[in-house]
């Protein structure tokens, strides 16, 4: 399946390593996205990444990391402060939950020369809440936000990450995205914030009306997800029975798939049923970003 010639999307935000039992595992939900999106569509595509890291040893192993995936560094920062770390828990189901440090390299994201020729041809971005946890890298992020052309698509991942994100951030985040994409523990929130009730797909609905989206998508983990647009087309897919191994980074590939198929103008039914068996894949596999069979690959899909 060919893509628009110079097709770039980035990742804009925080590259971290997830510290884990077991080890360390190379993460950040936006350098998930970037891998991923790598993965998926490989040299049809040039996926990047918007952030910075230490000038530590985790620095250049996580610019390594990313260079290993197909992912350009052009736009990673070196800066003095630790590069990010999280320590990553998980529960009996394999569900994770996080502790940042912080003060990290990310969070000091600055603008830069480099940063605005690239986003100015981006054909797509994800950003989230962690990355703009800090005054410093959020007016860089937005500032990217606003740089990009009319046509990008700015897709808010909003990755909620207790203390990490506020009511603020959300409310500055929407009205700078056309694509939102969040998971069946976040939308309630969203929801309350804006006093939205009834059903999910109406919430859904009533985030798309409010903020002029062109596409909201829920993950509901293993009931599916569903996918709707502008013009009030739905699409609800389940999710195949999956063996987790681990939930970190399903989110993110889900991620990447929608904006690959989105870019491609593929019909929403096909994206959200690829979206869905990409992140079934991940759940079943250690880690965040594990090598992308080739049936799952944007080239094998119709």
């Amino acid at each position: 399946m060919a893509m628009p010639p110079q097709t770039t999307i980035l990742g804009l935000g925080e590259i971290l390593w997830d510290v884990f039992p077991d080890g360390p595992r190379f993460g950040g939900a936006p350098a998930n996205f970037a891998c991923s999106v790598a993965g998926l569509a490989g040299n049809a595509v040039n996926s990047g990444m918007v952030s910075a890291v230490g000038q530590d040893d985790l620095g250049t192993q996580a610019l390594d990391e990313l260079r290993q995936h197909g992912v350009s560094t052009a736009t990673v920062a070196r800066y003095p402060q630790q590069t990010g770390q999280v320590l990553v828990s998980l529960d009996a189901d394999g569900h994770a939950s996080y502790e940042f440090a912080s003060d990290v390299a990310w969070d000091h994201l600055e603008w830069s020369d480099d940063i605005e020729t690239i986003v100015a041809k981006a054909d797509a971005v994800c950003f989230g809440t962690l990355g703009q946890r800090t005054p410093e890298s959020r007016t860089t992020i937005q500032h990217c936000l606003r740089s990009v052309p009319e046509t990008c698509l700015k897709i808010f991942d909003i990755n909620l990450r207790p203390p990490f994100w506020s009511e603020e951030v959300i409310r500055e985040s929407l009205p700078l995205a056309n694509v939102l994409k969040l998971n069946d523990d976040e939308l309630p929130i969203l929801a309350d914030i804006h006093g939205f009730t009834g059903t999910a797909e109406a919430q859904l609905a009533l985030l798309v009306e409010r903020y002029s989206l062109k596409f909201a998508a829920l993950t509901q983990g293993s009931k599916g997800a569903l996918i709707i647009d502008a013009n009030g087309n739905t699409s609800q897919q389940a999710a195949p029975s999956t063996t987790v191994k681990d939930t970190v980074g399903a989110g993110d590939s889900f991620t990447a798939a929608l904006a690959l198929g989105l870019l491609h103008g593929m019909p929403l039914d096909e994206i959200n049923q690829w979206a869905i068996r990409v992140a079934a894949f991940v759940c079943s596999q250690p880690g965040a970003t594990p090598s992308i069979p080739e049936e799952l690959q944007l080239s094998s899909q119709k």
